[in-house]
C-alpha cells in the first residue's frame, strides 16, 4: 500500500474498510440517500451557496466521481464522516442512492476522522479547524502534544489554529468568511488588547493591508503606543466599550443578536440576526410596537 501523504495519517491509519456487498470484492456501495444521516459534529460549518449550485451541475452532468465516507450505525443507518457536500448537492436535485465507502468506527473517532478528511481535502477554514481541534482536545481530554500525533500535525501548528479562538467574535467571523488570512490573524494576534486589535482589523478591510504591512503596524504599536499617525488605545478602547453597551442593550431588547461595526469616521451598520421567517415576525411587530409608541 503507498504512503498517505499530506497529514500523514490517512483514514487508513485509524479505521478498516468493511465490505457490505457481499457479492463482490469493491468496497464501494451505492447508499440510498434517505438512510443517510449528517453529523451534527462534522468539522465545516458553512456551505457556499453558489459552489453548492455548481457542486450539483457537476454530478448532475457527470455524476458523484469521488464516493463519500460513510460510518453504518446499528439501526442500518448511515452517518457522513466526509461528503457532506457531495451528499447535499446529489439530494437537491433528486438522486436516490450515491457511491459510498462505508467505514467502521467508534463514535469517538468519527469527528476526527472528519477532521482529517476535510484538512486533506482543504475543505476547511482556518476558524473550521481550530474549533475541530478545541473540540477534539475538550471532548477526548487531549494534550496539543498527542493531538499532534493523531491528525500529523506540528504541536506549533496546532498552537497557531488554537489561538485564533482568542480573537474577538468579529475577526473570527471576518476569517471564516475570508475577508482577511490566517497570516493577519496571527498578526492581529500580537496585540494585547482586543478593542486594538478590532481597530487594526477595520483598518485592514478598509485600506487592503498586506500581512507584512499588519505585521509592521503591530511593532510599531508595540513600540510607540501608535500605528504610526495618532494614538488610539484611549478613543479606540472607549469606543469599543460603548459599542459593547450598545449592543448589549438592544440584544436584549430585540431577543436576539446584534452585532455592530464602524469605520474611523464613525460612519458604520448595525445587524439584527433572525433564525427563520417567524423570528422575522416577531420582530417586524417588535419595530411596529416600538414606532406606535413614538
Amino acid at each position: 500500500m503507498a504512503k498517505t501523504t499530506g497529514l500523514g495519517k490517512g483514514l487508513g491509519a485509524l479505521i478498516d474498510t468493511i465490505h457490505i456487498d457481499t457479492s463482490g470484492s469493491s468496497s464501494i456501495n451505492d447508499v440510498a440517500l434517505d438512510l443517510i444521516l449528517t453529523n451534527l459534529n462534522q468539522p465545516r460549518t458553512y456551505f457556499d451557496e453558489e459552489a453548492m449550485g455548481e457542486l450539483a451541475a457537476s454530478i448532475r452532468e457527470l455524476g458523484v466521481i469521488s464516493p463519500i465516507t460513510l460510518k453504518k450505525n446499528s439501526d442500518s443507518t448511515y452517518l457522513i464522516i466526509a461528503g457532506e457536500r457531495r451528499y447535499r448537492a446529489a439530494k437537491s436535485i433528486g438522486l436516490k442512492s450515491i457511491p459510498a465507502y462505508i467505514r467502521t468506527a467508534a463514535d469517538e473517532q468519527v469527528m476526527e476522522m472528519a477532521l482529517i478528511e476535510n484538512i486533506q481535502r482543504e475543505d476547511l477554514n482556518a476558524i473550521e479547524i481550530a474549533l475541530s481541534f478545541f473540540r477534539l482536545m475538550e471532548e477526548y481530554k487531549l494534550t496539543q502534544e498527542r493531538l499532534s500525533e493523531r491528525v500529523g500535525k506540528k504541536r506549533t501548528t496546532i498552537a497557531n489554529y488554537l489561538r485564533l479562538l482568542k480573537l474577538p467574535a468579529e475577526i473570527q467571523m471576518g476569517i471564516k468568511d475570508k475577508k482577511i488570512d490566517m497570516g493577519h490573524a496571527r498578526a492581529i494576534l500580537g496585540l494585547p488588547d482586543p478593542a486594538v486589535q478590532l481597530h487594526l482589523y477595520e483598518s485592514i478591510l478598509k485600506e487592503g493591508h498586506s500581512v507584512r504591512k499588519v505585521e509592521e503596524l503591530v511593532r510599531t504599536y508595540l513600540e510607540t503606543g501608535t500605528f504610526g499617525n495618532k494614538n488610539v488605545r484611549k478613543n479606540v478602547a472607549n469606543k469599543f466599550q460603548e459599542y459593547k453597551e450598545l449592543k448589549s442593550r438592544l440584544s436584549v431588547l430585540l431577543g436576539t443578536e446584534v452585532t455592530l461595526s464602524s469605520d474611523e469616521q464613525g460612519k458604520g451598520k448595525i445587524a439584527i440576526s433572525f433564525k427563520n421567517d417567524d423570528d422575522l415576525e416577531r420582530l417586524m411587530e417588535l419595530f411596529d410596537k416600538i414606532n406606535l409608541q413614538e
